[in-house]
């Protein structure tokens, strides 16, 4: 990390986390990362943590093991009140999951679903993956008004029923997973509590769930085994996984693994939508059937306005000195991954858009261990939403003011509550 000290700040720091902030926070963060690249803030939870901004320093500081995942290194009384994680999961008993623990368990229970997000594993998952695709575009296009709402009609139910046919969900439950999910990223936006009482509710049946599977588990594994399945398999044969691990692993595994998906799609379908020469460009790719500006236009969909706005909370374990700034034991340390890649000294123009750019080794899926383990799983679902979004719908386009949208509250994710559009309803018959 750079040993010189940061540069002197000149005046005071603009102000985070305001609603004005939300809609577009990377001026903040440019003026973060040149006058107080390791800034120390409270938070809207009155939590003291520090925030990282550069590039250097926040790739060092994800893969540095003196900062610990496992809160019981912070401050307890403030983890015990819901000020940090997610909340509800310590009432829940769903502490033991990969986003609160380090190695050896953090080894341990990664290696048991590893499996489950290969290459291969993700690649025989993609014909359901545009299967739903293509049902919930059908849905919201079946009424002929030429209009939706993406986030709600498409965004959100799109990586949800997947990760719910992954983890091995039955589809008549399914519904019930949108609901409570559709809870946990309202964050603020919600009934009081609200969070909390469907992590609880998906606690109790992720209970059930791994009950009723470990009941009807057939001696051998089948192909394509489900992944409760799967864990429950290890659990019996050796590897020591607790019921309570299980249940973790599964809520974090749908937790993590929708959330930055809706968050991609809206995020990347709104970026497209503002900026209609990137778009057109990779509309004329697709019809040639050139899919290489999918694969690099989502990378850097993920760098200019990611769907994880800040890395989850990390603890140092002894005193650290992260961009010349020391930050004592105990202290919370979050790295603010929106700012990291728009850091001027890694990416040449990082304010613009640019779908064919090649060096683009952004953070936008952290970095080190607690790389996104669902990254393949999230990748498929960004490209065949956005190609078959801007296939089928080639007119698609904002039904709002862009000043008019509004962003989710919540600390670590980024994304839009609603994403209003317009597009020429298909003819009938049309795929």
């Amino acid at each position: 990390m750079r040993d010189q000290p940061p540069p002197t700040p000149h005046g005071p720091a603009p102000d985070l986390f305001t609603w004005e902030f939300a809609a577009n926070p990377y001026p903040a963060y440019a003026w973060l990362r040149e006058h107080a690249p390791v800034h120390k803030t409270k938070l809207p939870s009155g939590v003291d943590a520090w925030l990282v901004t550069r590039y250097a320093d926040a790739r060092q500081t994800l893969a540095d093991n003196r900062l610990s995942k496992n809160p019981a290194h912070h401050d307890e009384p403030a983890h015990a009140k819901g000020k940090t994680g997610i909340p509800g999961e310590r009432q829940a008993d769903l502490m033991t999951h990969l986003l609160n623990i380090d190695p050896p368990d953090h080894t341990r229970l990664r290696r048991l679903v590893s499996k489950a997000f290969t290459p291969r594993r993700v690649a025989e998952f993609a014909p359901r993956v545009q299967e739903l695709t293509d049902d919930l575009i059908d849905r919201f296009t079946a009424s002929g008004s030429g209009t939706a709402d993406l986030i709600h009609e498409f965004a959100f139910p799109l990586p949800i029923y997947a990760i719910c046919d992954l983890l091995g969900v039955p589809r008549e439950d399914q519904d019930d997973f949108r609901d409570w999910a559709g809870m946990m990223i309202r964050h603020g936006g919600g009934p009081r509590g609200g969070v909390a009482r469907s992590v609880k509710k998906m606690r109790g049946y992720l209970a059930e769930l791994i009950h009723r599977k470990r009941e009807a588990l057939p001696a051998e594994p089948v192909p394509g085994e489900d992944l409760i399945s799967g864990l429950i398999r290890a659990s019996d044969h050796g590897e020591h996984l607790t019921e309570n691990e299980a249940a973790a692993m599964a809520f974090i595994l749908l937790f993590a693994g929708f959330e930055t998906t809706v968050n991609l799609i809206g995020n990347g379908t709104y970026a497209l939508l503002t900026h209609p020469q990137q778009r057109e460009r990779l509309q004329r790719a697709l019809a040639e059937g050139d899919r290489g500006l999918l694969e690099t236009g989502v990378e850097e969909l993920l760098r200019y306005d990611g769907p994880v706005e800040l890395a989850t909370w990390r603890f140092a374990t002894e005193p650290v000195v992260i961009g010349g700034q020391r930050i004592e034991t105990g202290d919370p340390v979050l790295v603010v991954l929106a700012a990291a890649d728009r850091d001027p000294e890694r990416f040449a123009d990082p304010d613009t858009l640019d779908l064919g750019r090649r060096d683009n080794q952004h953070l936008g899926y952290g970095h080190g261990i607690h790389y996104c383990l669902g990254a393949p799983l999230a990748r498929l679902e960004g490209q065949t939403a956005l190609a078959t979004l801007l296939t089928r719908l080639p007119d698609l386009r904002l039904a709002a003011d862009p000043a008019e949208l509004r962003w989710r509250g919540g600390l670590i994710m980024r994304g839009l509550r609603t994403l209003p559009v317009e597009f020429s309803p298909p003819c009938s018959g049309q795929t």
